[in-house]
């Protein structure tokens, strides 16, 4: 959420800024200080009735003071109902604005995209190669059609070698964080309306999400969970910045999303991932963005896997975020590049639906800064270590980092004939 004080005095910039990101006639700020005025006006009115009120106490209470006093506590419950009413659409208001982007974002959406480093080559077959889908339905590691019988489309079922490879790479990110010293969660994977709202994913991206019948959703990803985490907690400077990263299944609805291109587990209603997530003072903010892109680089390179890193522009950042970088791995059958994680900076957006902040050296309390990255998301890894690791007899061959992770520490997975 953006400070309509900020907005206020800098009205131009902000404006200039967020048509980065939003069409001319969707955004209009005028309405939103008009909002702020009445609120003030009204607080203002209150404050001035209150003061009557308290002045009138002290006088003897005769008829006609009582009679005066009940007059004016009715006008006090009016302009304060009136007061919260405005306090509601202007709270609204705010809310449904995105982040500033920041000053190095480019306007527009995917088109305007930046591929700013590429890692290795895309690999050169001297054979017909297979597509994700093929090699693990002969490799017998993924049941799509069992999957399917169960839970419908958009889902899948890891088996025998395929879990295997699914839980060592969850066991290689956890192993790669906890050196680096960020500390492990594993946070309840439903969350209540106030954490969707406070991580930005309310009101706008309400129909993405799975809801129970509690009125619970489904985390669409692990940063929903740990941006509540401190929620409306004042941290100690001393403690900052807070490295977390954490496990969880993620649930998206993605409702009419599914391409041809998109088949198997490139596209899905439920994925792993690990998610890195930081609270920190402003000033440390870019330092920290770094930081959490060079994690996620490091973890692909070591899985040897050729991926681009791409800035991206203003319209195709998620509404709370100023900043993104996507990490991008190459997928030889579809000739494309699919984000395995995104990078992130929502600066004090979240932290102010949240009131997250900390106490600096003069007392005050000031909002914290929010980043986030996945640290990685496994349903299109798993695809790309399949594409581009496949051999000409049919196998693939495992990423080095991963064998310790697995019985026997096979260099590669063969063709399975006995499965059923």
């Amino acid at each position: 959420m953006l400070d309509v004080k900020y907005i206020r005095e800098n009205l131009e910039e902000v404006q200039k800024a967020l048509l980065k990101r939003m069409e001319a006639d969707k955004l209009d700020l005028e309405s939103i200080l008009s909002l702020d005025d009445k609120r003030r006006d009204l607080l203002q009115a209150s404050e001035a009735l209150k003061a009557e009120r308290n002045q009138n106490s002290k006088s003897k209470p005769d008829d006609a003071t009582i009679a005066a006093m009940k007059i004016l506590g009715e006008k006090i419950k009016s302009v304060e109902a009136s007061l919260r009413e405005v306090e509601s659409r202007l709270q609204a208001s705010l809310a449904a604005l995105p982040n500033i982007p920041a000053d190095d974002v480019l306007a527009g959406g995917k088109e305007n995209n930046e591929v700013i480093y590429t890692f290795g080559q895309q690999p050169d077959f001297s054979f017909p190669f297979k597509d994700h889908v093929s090699l693990a339905e002969s490799l017998g590691i993924i049941d799509y059609a069992r999957a399917a019988k169960m839970s419908g489309n958009g889902f899948w079922c890891y088996r025998g070698w395929g879990a295997l490879l699914e839980w060592a790479l969850l066991s290689y990110f956890i192993a790669f964080h906890n050196k680096n010293g960020y500390q492990f969660l594993i946070p309840p994977f439903m969350l209540t309306e106030k954490s969707a709202y406070t991580s930005g994913h309310l009101p706008k991206f309400r129909d993405d999400l799975f809801w129970t019948q509690d009125n619970l959703c489904l985390n669409a990803t692990s940063e929903m969970m740990l941006g509540n985490y401190h929620r409306e907690e004042i941290l100690p400077l001393s403690h900052l910045p807070l490295r977390y990263f954490a496990y969880s299944p993620c649930f998206r609805r993605e409702a009419g999303s599914y391409r041809q291109e998109e088949r198997g587990m490139v596209r899905g209603h439920q994925f792993n991932k690990i998610e890195m997530f930081i609270f920190c003072e402003p000033s440390d903010s870019w330092k920290m963005f770094d930081e959490l892109v060079k994690n996620a680089q490091a973890l692909v390179e070591g899985l040897g896997l050729h991926y681009q890193l791409s800035k991206l522009a203003a319209g195709d950042c998620s509404a709370a975020m100023a900043k993104t970088y996507d990490l991008e791995v190459w997928l030889p059958s579809m000739g494309i590049y699919k984000e395995v994680s995104s990078i992130s900076n929502a600066l004090d957006y979240q932290a102010r639906r949240g009131q997250t902040r900390y106490k600096n050296k003069e007392g005050e309390n000031i909002f914290v800064h929010t980043l986030n990255a996945s640290g990685l998301a496994t349903s299109r890894l798993l695809p790309a270590i399949l594409e581009q690791n496949q051999q000409l007899d049919g196998s693939v061959r495992i990423p080095e980092v991963l064998r310790p992770y697995l019985p026997g520490a096979p260099e590669f997975i063969f063709p399975d004939d006995s499965k059923i």
